[in-house]
């Protein structure tokens, strides 16, 4: 399956939302318990402790981009400028290769993405000696040298991205609901709104309308053979009308 942000793969897609009713490291890691393989993330401290021999921590390099961004809000900077022009050259990569399969992109990455960005490092680590320390470009420099192991890590693995953006997209429903609920309630209000969103942000994901996918699952799914169900999870879901017409 491919939602036009990924990689080819023929497992389905889903959005999971977990709710936790504080930010402390403790709820990632129960969440996480049983997992393993590539957590990619922000600079969140409460998943750090959770990277090791099972799970392997993939960083961000929007936010990167985003601290050569914040500079030049303040005032340009060529240096700044430049690093945003070497990060551009990996999104431009990421751009020709998006929808293909992991193991091409992992070969397209090794072949033009890893000498950019080894280059890049080297930009970084020559330039930043020459920095007053506490300006914002150094720093913005050292968050990336700082991260820059898990910032490699898309290069040898197709299927991870080069951001996070596609979990950052899916939290904006939160962002936005939160003006309208103000509170869940409850813990178990919590879960109940981690629920919700997962079906409609998974539906989404599919290209169905949540409104019309949920109208039809509730009026069908009393009387559903139980041995059928997976036929109304969203990936394999088709409107009534269609199931007529077959």
């Amino acid at each position: 399956m491919f939602d036009g942000s990924g990689y080819q793969d023929p497992t389905p897609g889903a959005i999971a939302y977990y709710y936790s009713p504080d930010r402390k490291g403790a709820h990632p890691a129960d969440h996480l318990a049983n997992f393993s393989g590539v957590m990619h993330a922000d600079g969140y401290g409460g998943y750090k402790k959770l990277c090791g021999n099972k799970i392997i921590e993939a960083a961000c390099m929007a936010h990167v981009r985003r601290k050569f961004h914040d500079v030049i809000k303040i005032k340009p900077s060529l240096i700044a400028d430049e690093a945003l022009a070497r990060i551009g050259v990996l999104y431009d990569i990421e751009n020709r290769i998006r929808g293909m399969s992991a193991d091409v992109r992992r070969i397209m990455r090794q072949r033009h993405a890893k000498p950019v960005l080894e280059e890049l490092k080297v930009w970084i680590e020559t330039t930043l000696p020459t920095l007053p320390q506490k300006q914002k470009l150094a720093e913005a420099m050292r968050y990336a040298l700082s991260r820059w192991t898990a910032l490699s890590v898309y290069i040898d693995d197709g299927r991870v991205e080069i951001d996070n953006s596609i979990a950052e997209r899916a939290m904006r429903p939160l962002g936005i609901g939160r003006k309208n609920w103000l509170f869940a309630g409850s813990d178990k209000g919590g879960q109940r709104i981690a629920d919700i969103l997962t079906i409609i942000e998974t539906v989404k994901l599919h290209g169905h309308n949540p409104e019309v996918y949920l109208t039809d699952i509730l009026a069908r799914i009393q009387d559903y053979p139980t041995d059928r169900l997976n036929e109304l999870l969203p990936w394999n879901w088709a409107p009534i009308a269609v199931h007529e017409a077959g």
